[in-house]
């Protein structure tokens, strides 16, 4: 044992006694010490503090995936860009210049600042690359990359052509105009027409983890990115654009307000309180709770303000901090689920109660052994005992696809 770790251990150990100069035999000062009831050195001292145990050995069951604020903020940012994009095809229909100018810039913005984001969160950026090389329809990981590259060049087309009108023509020569022209069209429509997968996308990714919280999601969660990706996207139209071409804008961020917070609570409600906790509790659930007053706040402001100005601007950023704070709220709120296995155990087993009470038995699900035990292995037993499960680290299940970078 090196002298470090015996200095590790020495700061559980209490102070010994002074010891005299002169050593005395082995045998002789242990019958000495049992005879006096013994000093500290004479009975086995604990080496770590106590810790309870709840079940499952005190292991977590799921390995939380290693996603930090920069997924957070692609998850921001995505719903942003996608709504941008789709906010800008209705503009353009609706003959708003402005509005479609404005719209077109936050998009291509947006996805400029989520691909570094991204890139943050692999490590190294190739790794993006390697998932070009196939397309996986069953992967939500290998389905968003390809929106991602996609709807990346065609908010890029949609955004020169504006810039080029803004400068008088100054982005490419007379000649090749008419060529600028026409990617730019093809451009608006692509961009448009990935919005709404790019905003929804995320949400299928993290419901395809094991994650407890976002895998009890996986039914809802779409509805309340795409409620908080109108909103981001409404709200940026109402601080960047003037009132006058901005009167679609409140009335989809109206929409976007009231798809998110029924869509929350709908979602709420049909999860396990267990699997529901976190989005309720803590610091996720503090944020989700400030998510909700800010988006009621800036709906009503947004539909009442009409052509006030200085009210547009206040309505529109409480739009953006809503939309924000859910997309890190939820992110948050998975992370933290993991750390208490009852939120994978408990759940799962009343599920198998349930199917198996409805005669639903044989079948994949009800075959397959509860978290935390094998085949063969008393599913009830959550303490210590002889059928203790093998794992190799703390968390015997991989939350993510792939773990790190998997978005």
């Amino acid at each position: 044992m090196t002298h470090a770790a015996h200095s590790e251990y020495d700061d559980y150990r209490p102070p010994e006694p002074a010891r005299g100069g002169r050593r005395r035999r082995r045998g002789t000062g242990r019958r000495r010490a049992e005879g006096a009831g013994g000093g500290e050195g004479a009975r086995e001292m604990s080496m770590v503090a106590d810790v309870e145990f709840e079940n499952y050995y005190g292991r977590a069951v799921v390995k939380a995936p290693p996603w930090e604020w920069p997924i957070g903020l692609y998850l921001f940012v995505g719903g942003l860009a996608g709504g941008s994009s789709v906010l800008a095809g209705g503009a353009a229909l609706t003959d708003r210049p402005l509005l479609r100018r404005n719209a077109r810039f936050v998009a291509l913005g947006a996805v400029s600042a989520g691909l570094p984001a991204l890139v943050l969160d692999l490590g190294r950026p190739e790794r993006f690359l390697h998932m070009l090389r196939v397309f996986k329809p069953t992967s939500p990981m290998s389905v968003g990359t390809w929106l991602l590259s996609g709807f990346s060049l065609s908010a890029g087309l949609a955004a020169a052509g504006e810039l080029d009108r803004m400068t008088g023509g100054r982005i490419a020569p007379r000649a090749l105009r008419p060529v600028l022209r026409a990617l730019e069209g093809a451009g608006a429509v692509g961009a448009a027409a990935l919005g709404g997968p790019l905003a929804a996308y995320t949400a299928a990714l993290l419901g395809d983890t094991a994650v407890p919280t976002w895998a009890a999601t996986r039914k809802s969660l779409a509805y309340v990115f795409v409620s908080s990706a109108t909103m981001a996207s409404t709200g940026a139209a109402l601080v960047l654009t003037p009132t006058r071409e901005t009167g679609p804008a409140r009335v989809l961020a109206a929409a976007g307000v009231l798809g998110d917070v029924v869509g929350m609570h709908v979602m709420k409600d049909q999860m396990h309180e267990l699997e529901a906790e976190p989005l309720e509790t803590g610091r996720p659930g503090r944020m989700l709770k400030l998510s909700e007053g800010l988006a009621v706040t800036g709906g009503v402001a947004a539909l009442l303000g009409g052509r006030s100005r200085p009210l547009a601007v206040l309505s529109g950023l409480a739009l953006l901090g809503a939309s924000a704070l859910t997309r890190f709220g939820v992110l948050e709120a998975g992370l933290e689920s993991v750390k208490d296995p009852r939120r994978v155990v408990e759940p799962q087993r009343e599920r198998l109660e349930r199917r198996r009470a409805a005669g639903i038995v044989g079948d994949s699900i009800t075959t397959a052994p509860v978290a935390g035990t094998r085949p063969g292995e008393d599913p009830e037993q959550t303490g210590p005992g002889p059928q203790r499960p093998e794992a190799t680290e703390p968390g015997s299940v991989d939350a993510g696809e792939t773990g790190r970078g998997t978005l």
